[in-house]
Parts: structure tokens; sequence; C-alpha cells
């Protein structure tokens, strides 16, 4: 079976666990080597490494704040550096801290803004040039459902991510003349660890409003990512995928 993604380097930030570690694993699987990013859990960021390896493939831990330029343009040389060159970047990592906008610390605003839309902008800023030389690269953003149907007191999270759709569409349209293709998906309810107290909170009535009345796996938003980051993908740029279930219809 031919793989996916021969010989190609990928960065997946937020690598530690969830989505990303997904991401991580399945490139892995098809035939990448994968720059694994994480700012605080070096032990989680090890085991995405180890499952990595498991397939043969280099993996590469990266600490980083994705929230700050300088260190996001070291990790990009860092990969650069180690395997010449940088195929694939998944902007993957984010926080969430819901409250009401009311009773929400400013330093949370700050917070979920800085992580979600400067953790994408600036991984983007520092990649894209080592992109734009070798004339191809594929980045996929890390959108959410909330960024056109926020739930209460995701307004942070929601304006974050609703950045982020934007960026990715503005990058498709600076990129393209260097054939390189800038997508963003936009999960819904994922079963990862971030999402567990939405779960908590309010389990049947988030199914209820679910077509397929179930929550997606990691993996499955990680199939996504893998066509969107692939030779596959040719003539897609710009685009934000929803993979909710149906949640934008019910």
């Amino acid at each position: 079976m031919t793989v996916k993604l021969s010989d190609q380097v990928a960065i997946v930030t937020g690598a530690s666990r969830g989505i990303g570690r997904a991401i991580a694993v399945l490139f892995a699987e098809e035939g990448c080597d994968v720059a694994i990013n994480y700012r605080g859990d070096e032990a989680g960021a090890l085991e995405t490494a180890a499952a990595v390896e498991q397939f043969g493939r280099k993996a590469m831990l990266v600490k980083a704040d994705v929230s700050s330029f300088e260190q996001c343009e070291r990790m990009a040389d860092a990969v650069a550096e180690r395997f010449g060159k940088i195929d694939i970047l998944v902007n993957n990592a984010g926080i969430t801290r819901d409250n009401l906008l009311v009773s929400m610390d400013a330093e949370d605003i700050e917070a979920v803004i800085r992580t979600n839309l400067l953790g994408v902008i600036y991984p983007t800023k520092a990649v894209a040039m080592h992109m734009v030389r070798k004339r191809s690269g594929r980045i996929v953003n890390m959108s959410s459902s909330a960024a056109s149907r926020p739930g209460k007191g995701q307004c942070n999270y929601a304006a974050a991510k609703g950045g982020v759709e934007s960026f990715t569409r503005a990058m498709a349209v600076e990129l393209a003349a260097r054939n390189v293709l800038v997508n963003a998906v936009a999960p819904g309810v994922i079963m990862t660890d971030m999402s567990e107290q939405i779960r908590d909170m309010g389990d049947e009535e988030i199914k209820a409003r679910l077509l397929l009345k179930r929550y997606a796996q990691p993996r499955e938003v990680a199939d996504l990512v893998l066509h969107l980051a692939s030779p596959a993908n040719q003539y897609m740029t710009g685009e934000v995928l929803h993979l909710n279930g149906g949640l934008k219809m019910a």
C-alpha cells in the first residue's frame, strides 16, 4: 500500500494528547516524520513520540509556547535544521476557559485569544517562509464549531476560532502562488480531555442536537486533517471543513 505522506516532515502543535496526538500518530502511519510540539506536558509528548516511532518514523520533541513568536521561530528553525525541510504544519494547540463574559477574568480572555489565535498566526508566520522557499506546503488550522455555533460561556473561545477561520482564508490568498495550501477543520464535540467538562454538563442536550447522536473520536478528526495535508489535496485552499456529526443542520 502506498503511504500518503512518504518521507514528509510535519509540525503538529499541541501534540501531547487528544486530537494532536491522533494527528501525529496517523501521519507517522502514513510515512511522515513528526515534530511534536508541546508547552508543558513533556510526559504526554514523550508518549506521542513513542507512538510515532512505532511506525518507524522519526519523532522530534519541540517545547514551545505557540503564543510567542520568538519561540515559534526557534521551533521552525530547529525542525528545518534537523530534517532539512518542513512540508506540513498543523496548528492544533488550544485551550478553553469558559464562563459568561460578565464573570470572565481578563486573564482568561487574553489567555484563550493568545493560545487559540496568536497560537495559529505565529507558527504559520514562522513556518511559511520555509514553505515559500521550496514552493510547496500544506497548513491545516484547527477551528471549532464554536466559531459558527457557540455555546453559552464560549465568547472568548468563539472569538478566537472565528479569527482562525478568517486568518485561514487570508493566508490561502497570500500563499497560493507558492503552492502552499491553507485550510481549516472545525470539529464539534470530540472525545478528548478538553471537551470533558462540556460533555459532563450537557451530554443529553448536546447529543440531541447531533444528527449522528454520538461524539467523534480524535482519529476521525485526524483522518480529515490527513487528506488536507496530503498530496491528494491539490485544489482545495481557503476552506473551513466542518466535522460535527450534523450539528450545523440540527
